[in-house]
């Protein structure tokens, strides 16, 4: 082992990066370099080559999974020290996610690479020990009964120890260790950092490592050597945890009759200190949503890591999460447990704990109660979630972050559930659904932040044509691929219903699965009783409330599928899906102003979803907002083959009459610019150029008087000074007779009796 390089950093390098500061040593040039073979980056500029990333390479890194871009063999040589630095950038082991941004000092995405957060500067370790060490009074509680200790009375003044008067407990808040104990014959405290549920946290030079700074954290305090010994050696499975977002244990030892937790100093600021730097700073609100879920999200990973090893971290708060650097890291992990050990003591926080701690124990799901927890008090002014509110959330309408964003509040009360079994099912999951919300929140700047689902299909139809809403329309929930008639339902191919359930009787087995589709075809193919009997056979989830929702709007029972769908959109409150049914079912119910709601988060968040941005045009239409709905159609991408009667729908929008919105020449003018860049068929285009041209000569003839500016947009060419309607009829009747060449028969006779009709009478 090597010591680190860099200025003022007292680390040791090890599997090569520095033990305290995390980066590589700093590399010198050999004086005679021997060619190697080493490995370049395939891609350093451009997308991101790995499996499933969208992400961009910028600076040797992807904003997205953070990772390098995979390495070829390059047919060339280079010295050894440039193999080096090249393997140290192509490695995640020891954080060389955050070297660039160490180096340089720039900001790095957090978030699934959505939101940009400022790194954190580490100071001296030495100034973050207390000037006077010393535990408020008004955070003086017995360890055993909770009642308040140690406070002034009358003329009494605080004792900062002696014996609770309610249970006889001893206490002493005063720190144990004094600067210049050497700990274990190797840890030099040099002061107290914080007092926590554990005691009194210290910091302490390593002298056996470098002189590495390191963190004391108080184990047991306890007169009985058994007792503490075996307390020492129960924990000790805590230095098998190795994780990049999780602080380093590095021993256990005791000292003077208490145990200690030696780990990783982390330098940086917890979400605690952020949080009260920004209320300091007068801000009206604490962390917006979108920094706070990036900042929650950094350390999911680390959650799923300690579940997956039967650990439960149980303390999580924001005072327990530093920012350091560009990461995140959880710094203390005197609270973890084993899920199966019923004799361990149980640490919490009131206000973040979960109510079944003190009866089942902790599980996974009292974990993600405590991330829930975290989350609300972040982002918002949450008086009285220690009291008041120590076991639930305060209603929507209290906070208007709440107000605003409906899903962030779903994800909370979710998280939150007093029964831990309707919680997330594991960290995965709730990390997924958090990131869903997260692209919600962004997408309220107008940019969307689309993502593939991984509970529902797209879109089953994109022709915007319908100028209604259509349940047959909405996505439907993808198979479980762990369903044993998974393949078997993967190679039905027909269309009709009647063909799908014949084969559905073939199936090899009555799965969950088969039982869901054949639900889904009864529905289709309207079989009202035999879809209710399927439904009721079927064990109560999300899915099931899905396709019950979508069989009450078959049966034109609105307020049946609402309360379906809702239940579904809690369930999963980052999938876009349940919202867009939510719009189309408040659609059907006469409600535009409510349906309005849903298709605006769907479509801004995600315009794949054509459906939802034409259901919030016909909507904005019905409340006679002709520009918004065309604003609305804007939003469905070029490159969707809803494109073209998107713009035809924008068109009509503009053009046709409304009870209560007038059609006004800037209107007709934008219309007929659309219609000027519009690629569709001859016949279909004459049929819109004669929907504009009609309602131009009815507005010429109620008066109003068109610029030549408009005039010449409208019928495409310069018209006439003293009768410019006559250019209009002219240009109506040749999109008339445009649109009598693409049909037959009666219909045909019909356009040329319109055609003769409108046109100008001359000499010929």
């Amino acid at each position: 082992m090597t010591s680190c390089r860099r200025d003022n950093c007292p680390g040791t390098i090890e599997d090569g990066y520095c033990d305290t500061c995390g980066l590589a040593p700093v590399t010198t040039p050999a004086p005679a370099p021997a060619p190697v073979p080493t490995v370049v980056p395939a891609v350093v500029a451009g997308h991101c080559n790995r499996d499933g990333c969208d992400g961009t390479i910028d600076d040797g890194y992807c904003d997205t999974c953070g990772l390098a871009p995979v390495t070829v063999p390059a047919p060339r040589t280079a010295t050894a020290a440039s193999a080096r630095a090249s393997s140290a950038l192509s490695s995640r082991t020891r954080g060389s996610g955050r070297t660039t941004s160490s180096r340089t000092g720039s900001a790095r995405r957090f978030g699934g690479g959505l939101v940009t957060i400022e790194p954190v500067r580490t100071a001296d370790p030495s100034t973050a020990v207390m000037t006077v060490a010393e535990v408020p009074e008004s955070k003086r509680f017995c360890a055993k009964c909770g009642n308040p200790v140690g406070r002034a009375r009358g003329e009494r003044v605080a004792r900062p120890s002696g014996f609770c008067p309610s249970c006889g407990e001893g206490f002493n808040f005063t720190p144990k260790l004094s600067k210049g104990d050497l700990v274990a014959g190797q840890y030099e405290v040099v002061g107290p950092l914080a007092h926590g549920g554990l005691g009194w946290v210290y910091l302490a030079v390593d002298r056996n490592v470098s002189d590495r700074w390191v963190v004391l954290k108080g184990l047991l305090n306890s007169g009985d050597e058994d007792a503490l010994a075996a307390a020492v050696a129960e924990r000790r499975f805590l230095a098998e945890v190795e994780h990049p977002n999780i602080v380093k244990i590095y021993n256990f030892v005791e000292f003077d009759g208490s145990g200690y937790i030696v780990m990783e100093f982390v330098g940086g600021k917890s979400l605690k200190d952020l949080l009260k730097e920004r209320r300091a700073d007068g801000a009206a609100t604490p962390l917006p949503v979108d920094q706070a879920l990036a900042y929650v999200l950094e350390i999911m990973p680390a959650f799923g890591y300690l579940h997956d090893r039967g650990l439960i971290f149980c303390d999580f708060k924001p005072d327990n999460v530093i920012q350091s650097g560009d990461q995140m890291r959880l710094i203390d992990l005197g609270g973890v447990v084993h899920v199966d050990d019923e004799e361990a003591a149980i640490y919490g926080t009131a206000g973040y704990q979960a109510p079944e701690m003190a009866t089942d124990g902790p599980s996974p799901q009292s974990d993600l109660y405590t991330i829930g927890r975290t989350l609300a008090v972040l982002t918002t002014d949450f008086r009285g979630y220690q009291s008041t509110f120590k076991d639930s959330l305060p209603d929507r309408g209290e906070f208007e972050v709440y107000r605003r964003h409906e899903s962030f509040y779903r994800l909370l009360v979710r998280a939150t559930r007093t029964d831990a079994d309707e919680r997330f099912a594991d960290a995965a999951e709730m990390s997924e659904q958090m990131l869903g919300v997260l692209r919600q929140v962004l997408a309220t700047d107008g940019t969307p932040r689309p993502a593939v689902s991984r509970y529902f299909t797209g879109e089953l139809r994109t022709d915007l044509r319908d100028e209604k809403a259509r349940w047959q329309d909405l996505p439907v929930p993808l198979i479980d691929l762990s369903d044993p008639a998974a393949g078997f339902l993967a190679s039905i191919t027909a269309a009709d219903p009647k063909t799908v359930l014949a084969q559905l009787r073939t199936a090899p087995e009555d799965t969950v699965e088969v039982r869901l589709r054949t639900l889904r075809e009864l529905i289709v193919q309207g079989d009202t009783a035999a879809a209710e009997m399927v439904r009721d056979s079927l064990e109560p989830d999300w899915r099931v409330d899905w396709y019950d929702g979508i069989l009450a709007l078959s049966t034109g029972d609105p307020a049946r599928a609402r309360q379906r769908f809702d239940a579904v959109w809690s369930a999963l409150p980052g999938e876009p899906a349940p919202q867009l049914a939510l719009g189309v079912t408040a659609e059907l119910a006469g409600d535009p102003a409510g349906a309005c709601g849903y298709y605006d988060v769907v479509s801004r968040t995600d315009p794949a979803y054509t459906a939802a941005a034409a259901g919030l045009a016909r909507c904005r239409l019905a409340n006679g907002d002709r520009a918004g709905a065309v604003e609305a159609y804007g939003r469905v991408p070029g490159t969707s083959s809803a494109y073209p009667s998107s713009q035809i729908g924008a068109i009509r929008a503009l053009v046709r009459s409304h009870r209560t919105a007038t059609v006004d020449v800037d209107s007709l003018a934008t219309a007929a610019g659309l219609i000027s860049r519009l690629e569709v068929e001859a016949a279909q285009l004459a049929s819109l150029r004669a929907e504009l041209l009609e309602q131009v000569l009815r507005t010429m003839d109620g008066g109003t008087r068109l610029t030549g500016t408009v005039l010449t947009t409208v019928i495409g060419g310069t018209p006439a000074e003293k009768d410019p309607e006559r250019d209009v009829r002219f240009a109506l009747e040749s999109a008339y007779r445009e649109m009598a060449r693409a049909t037959h028969g009666a219909e045909k006779i019909r356009l040329v009796d319109l055609a003769n009709a409108v046109r100008p009478r001359t000499r010929t």
